[in-house]
């Protein structure tokens, strides 16, 4: 099993203290650097990749080593430095080596490492001739990739959360671009980060769990996978049919609930546009605070700004821009925002998720006030609300999570106007929608229940197909 090591440091990783830490596999090494600076690689004499060290990133954003590793290691006071350092399975000298380099690090920089006790100042020989040398990531592959077949790279993980992080991100792109399943296998007991899930849905991705009973499943799926022609595909049962594990259907469901708001805005494509406000404004009227970081990765690391991140989205226009939000580590919460441009403008489409415990109730009454907002102040389109059984922290686990249940939808002055008002405001269900804004312009809200009857799923599908449908 590939083990991670991850330094957290009050002080950057310059030059030196990584030179430092590269020479716990001894004094031959020669250091060269891949993926536009962003790993360095250290590998055996014959080549065999033993430990990537990637670019240390500052986190600037409260609470993301505890949300990301668990409480075991405090992160340093106020803004710090991630290095990961991760050892690879082509010799059993890796683990203790990416243990070194990390402990090195925290010995000339202060701070602690993850996992706890894995950090150590030993020289580690490697090989039996301890020859180790360092070359750059070459190749179509990123270093950390364990295998690499003709179908799937197989990335294998052993943290209490895995993140949709800088160079998981990259492999999943490199994977899209040769036609490759990304496949994570972790043991039991980890979860994803919510934006990982979200990256990671519809086959031929997978996470895969290692489990003592059936051998593999999906994490995500529950299939009993069975490696097969290079690549981890569901096993059958004796009828042909597909057969769920036992461990991801066994778990009861959880009193804790997850509030999810989807919904896209619109905006004229000008100097004057500053993306992120319509996010901003769902999170402050739901927490009653402002997003407290975002980025491109995990650990979500910068403080939140919605005109650095309207910078980025200019810079990579007219290609589209993922990015991610956090907040405050009393309130979780985690947004997804996907701009793109579209024939009208510039489209934004967000995905905040807030978790509760069984003791604290979700602010239901606060979507009509929010999308009368949106819709009057942010170019709404359209906002969906619902309610799921989910973990608080909002971690996913390797067991069956109940699906989210409609709560309420909006349509946007917009899409009112191209259904009609008269044909919106009757749809063929026992509700009528509540008019936002102006009799000119109006929104239209429209109740579906309080998140806790599957039916809503039926009237959702009726409501959209009636609003899409002629005119009456």
């Amino acid at each position: 099993m590939t083990k991670d090591v991850i330094a957290l440091t009050p002080k950057m990783p310059d030059t030196w203290a990584l030179l430092a830490g590269l020479y716990a596999g001894g004094p031959d090494l020669a250091v060269d650097t891949g993926h536009d600076g962003a790993v360095v690689q250290l590998c055996a004499a014959d080549g065999r990749p033993l430990v990537s060290l990637e670019a240390p990133l500052l986190v600037q954003v409260p609470g993301e080593a505890e949300r990301l590793l668990g409480g075991q290691v405090p992160s340093p006071q106020g803004p710090f430095w991630w290095t990961e350092v991760r050892a690879s399975t082509a010799l059993p000298e890796a683990e203790r080596l990416a243990g070194s380099v990390a402990g090195r690090l925290t010995m000339l920089l202060g701070g602690t490492a993850w996992p706890p006790g894995a950090a150590s100042t030993e020289v580690v020989p490697v090989g039996q001739d301890g020859e180790v040398s360092a070359r750059p990531a070459t190749g179509g592959a990123h270093p950390t990739v364990d295998v690499l077949t003709e179908s799937t790279a197989v990335v294998i993980c052993d943290r209490p959360v895995i993140a949709l992080s800088a160079w998981l991100s990259h492999i999943l792109r490199a994977t899209a671009e040769s036609r490759r399943a990304l496949q994570i296998v972790t043991p039991p007991g980890v979860r994803l980060s919510l934006p990982l899930r979200t990256a990671l849905t519809g086959v031929p991705n997978r996470w895969v769990v290692k489990d003592p009973d059936c051998g593999y499943y999906d994490g995500l799926s529950g299939a009993v996978l069975r490696w097969q022609d290079g690549t981890f595909a569901p096993a059958a049962a004796e009828s042909g049919e597909g057969v769920v594990a036992e461990a991801f259907s066994s778990p009861a469901l959880t009193s804790e609930r997850q509030l999810i708001v989807a919904f896209r805005t619109v905006h004229n494509a000008d100097e004057n546009l500053v993306l992120g406000r319509a996010l901003e404004t769902a999170w402050q009227s739901l927490t009653g605070a402002a997003p407290a970081g975002w980025s491109t990765a995990e650990p979500v690391n910068l403080p939140w700004s919605a005109r650095q991140l309207t910078d980025l989205a200019r810079e990579r226009a007219p290609e589209p821009t993922q990015l991610l939000a956090v907040g405050d580590p009393a309130r979780p919460a985690l947004a997804g925002l996907r701009v793109t441009r579209v024939e009208r403008g510039v489209a934004a489409d967000a995905t905040l998720t807030l978790g509760y415990g069984a003791d604290e109730a979700p602010p239901l009454d606060a979507a009509e006030s929010l999308a009368k907002t949106l819709a009057a102040e942010h170019g709404l389109t359209h906002m969906l609300v619902s309610l799921r059984r989910a973990r608080r922290d909002l971690a996913v686990p390797a067991h069956f999570e109940a699906p989210p249940i409609p709560v309420s939808y909006t349509l946007g002055a917009e899409g009112v106007r191209g259904a009609g008002l008269a044909h919106a405001q009757r749809p063929p269900l026992a509700l009528r929608p509540t008019q936002l804004g102006p009799a000119a312009e109006p929104a239209l809200h429209y109740v579906l229940g309080d998140g806790t009857d599957a039916g809503t799923w039926s009237m959702l599908e009726k409501l959209t197909a009636h609003l899409e449908s002629t005119r009456a």
